[in-house]
């Protein structure tokens, strides 16, 4: 059976044991994801699994409920449906139940590459080889995956969808000493992978990382890589843009407010790439201006908060969302305008600290700041003005005259991140967006590298 066979058989059911005034809505996800590890400069696993996955929401008699299963053959479903049954009679009334996505149309993204959803392991082995052969001696770790995502909904008001998404993702480290490099990359085809390229990109930074001296804590101006820009954007998705966030004023949003930079445009895009063209309630997905040219314009919404605020699902609707909210999962900064650099360019001769062309521009401008690779361990202090505090790594350096001069020691940070995109706070956008990958697939983020006035960096790593 299909996807869409299995969905539209459980609505049956659902009409057949809780009666015909049940509303049900069932998603089937089919998701293959395959592995490819190495540490130590070798690959030491390769894994993969294939998973079926039925969601069911059902609202019967003025009671919601919802259930899982990844059993599709009769009896599998058949039990799923009766647990959930079960279950809705034993929930609280649900007055604030928004109803079912009626029939519309749902466009593809169309964004399938067979060679990436069969891909073999020798496959994500040579860019494994590519990247480790690039690093020249250092020691190398990451990983390289490949996934491939096929979907349906059907409900009992007669909607359906279907969509077919593929995904790659390669994301390594090369070791110098105590100094780390990295390089990371998220595309729809594996052939879009070039692990030579990003094991250069890693190599080049360890080696400039080495020897680093430590700075006083201090505001300083900074150029974040889009490594590090891809925090922000998760952190603006998970505590900004949540529309439940925003319903419980717990939001630092405030639609049609200058809130940012007017440089910043900021769009969740899941048609962009790797994504199905539906969400969990079946509303199509499509791209949802956040911010534009600094203007906050919306936040995300599935059907149940779109509904408490009046505006109705953004394509939102995810697993969770009634605990912590639906959040936009593939945000983009949007880019300068212009050709942009190459991942491969060099930083015109200063050092490895400087990997392509798009951020030595950006460093070119600075009279005195720092160069930062990465950010990571980062959590919320305060989510209404979105502070966060955080380490730096995988390299930080000192810019003097436009030069990256000296490796530098990791600091903490303690910062507002709406604060530092703030109208005239944003000193530079890169012209080439990077798309960074997530712990999740599916889930990513795609950024320039950016010039920002400052950043408040607190003390030394371990203080």
């Amino acid at each position: 059976m299909t996807e869409l066979d299995v969905a539209g058989q459980v609505v049956e059911l659902v009409r057949r044991l809780a009666g015909p005034d049940a509303q049900a809505e069932v998603a089937v996800t089919r998701h293959d994801l395959a592995l490819t590890r190495f540490a130590n400069s070798f690959i030491h696993q390769n894994v993969a699994e294939s998973g079926v996955s039925v969601r069911l929401r059902l609202h019967v008699d003025g009671r919601t409920a919802a259930g899982g299963g990844s059993l599709v053959d009769a009896d599998g479903l058949h039990a799923l449906v009766e647990r959930t049954v079960a279950a809705a009679r034993l929930c609280p009334p649900d007055p604030a139940w928004p109803g079912l996505t009626q029939p519309t149309a749902v466009r593809s993204s169309g964004l399938l590459d067979e060679d990436t959803a069969y891909a073999e392991p020798d496959a994500r082995a040579d860019r494994v080889r590519a990247f480790v052969d690039a690093v020249g001696g250092l020691e190398a770790a990451g990983y390289c995956r490949t996934s491939y995502r096929s979907g349906a909904f059907a409900n009992s008001a007669g909607h359906t969808a279907q969509g077919r998404t593929t995904e790659a993702a390669m994301d390594g480290i090369a070791r110098a000493g105590g100094a780390d490099g990295v390089a990371r990359l998220c595309a729809d085809r594996l052939a879009d992978l070039d692990g030579a390229a990003l094991g250069g990109r890693a190599a080049g930074k360890a080696r400039a990382a080495a020897d680093p001296v430590e700075l006083p804590p201090g505001r300083y101006e900074v150029v974040l890589e889009p490594a590090a820009v891809g925090d922000l954007l998760q952190n603006f998705s998970w505590y900004g843009f949540n529309g439940k966030r925003y319903a419980e004023r717990q939001s630092f949003a405030e639609p049609g407010t200058a809130q940012f930079d007017p440089s910043v445009t900021l769009v969740d895009d899941p048609l962009h790439a790797s994504a199905l063209p539906f969400d969990l309630e079946g509303t199509a997905r499509r791209a949802l201006p956040l911010v534009e040219a600094g203007v906050t314009r919306a936040v995300a919404h599935d059907r149940r908060s779109g509904a408490e605020v009046g505006t109705g699902s953004t394509g939102h609707g995810m697993v969770g969302a009634s605990t912590f909210g639906p959040i936009p999962r593939n945000l983009r900064l949007l880019a300068a305008a212009g050709p942009g650099g190459r991942p491969d360019d060099g930083a015109d001769g200063t050092s490895g600290a400087v990997a392509d062309g798009d951020t030595a521009a950006l460093v070119a401008g600075m009279a005195r700041g720092l160069l930062v690779s990465d950010f990571w361990y980062t959590r919320v202090l305060d989510p209404k003005s979105l502070v966060i505090t955080g380490l730096t790594r995988n390299g930080v350096w000192l810019v003097e005259d436009g030069v990256p001069t000296r490796a530098v020691r990791d600091f903490r940070f303690t910062e507002s991140y709406p604060r530092a995109l703030a109208p005239g706070a944003v000193l530079g956008l890169g012209q080439r967006p990077v798309r960074q990958p997530d712990r999740l697939d599916g889930v990513w983020w795609e950024a320039p590298a950016l010039r920002l006035a400052a950043w408040n960096f607190t003390g030394g790593a371990s203080g």
